[in-house]
């Protein structure tokens, strides 16, 4: 995955790139209760492309270290200027973000800002043409301060969950390790 896309102009909102050819998924999810029959076999279809991604299966280029690295620094390029990177992890083949945009930005500007940049440097440090990112993003839009908490949560554990790691703050292309590093915050902006 790759370029972690999300939007939000209110309390923000969490998205989630994939590397091209891996297939696509929402992170957060409505709960079941709340959706009809189609709605949760669509839900259980992204769980299972979630499950997928999480093991690492597809392309890993985000895996490579400069590559990780360069799409880490364009995600925090902007950074209180079009928005407030709350929370991101960058994974071997997917990228979670949890941007507050501010009240000029649009998310899909800032993806394409992102994807843009990301996908003409990644394919010159790895030799190769065509795209990088697949072509859709998934995005959620965070309701509260427990949604909030919430969605950091899950992206910070994703390298955990995925055996990348023991403790989110030791995955290096995460804003846990920011955090750790003394880059970051300590206390995340609330909603």
């Amino acid at each position: 995955g790759s370029g972690g896309q999300p939007r939000g102009e209110r309390g923000g909102e969490q998205g989630r790139e994939v590397a091209r050819g891996q297939g696509a998924r929402g992170v957060l999810d409505p709960a079941p209760a709340l959706l009809g029959p189609e709605d949760e076999a669509a839900l259980r279809l992204r769980k299972l492309i979630q499950d997928y991604l999480d093991l690492g299966h597809g392309e890993c280029w985000l895996g490579r270290p400069e590559i990780a690295t360069m799409v880490e620094n364009a995600l925090l390029y902007f950074n209180e200027q079009r928005y407030v990177l709350l929370a991101w992890v960058i994974m071997p083949n997917h990228v979670h973000t949890l941007p507050r945009l501010n009240t000029e930005w649009r998310m899909p500007s800032v993806v394409h800002t992102w994807r843009s940049y990301t996908a003409h440097e990644a394919n010159r440090i790895l030799k190769r043409h065509g795209k990088f990112w697949q072509d859709e993003y998934h995005d959620r839009y965070i309701r509260d301060g427990q949604h909030l908490e919430s969605a950091v949560r899950y992206i910070e554990m994703n390298p955990v969950k995925a055996g990348l790691c023991q403790r989110p703050e030791d995955w290096p292309y995460s804003s846990a390790w920011r955090r750790k590093e003394g880059f970051m915050p300590k206390v995340l902006l609330r909603v």
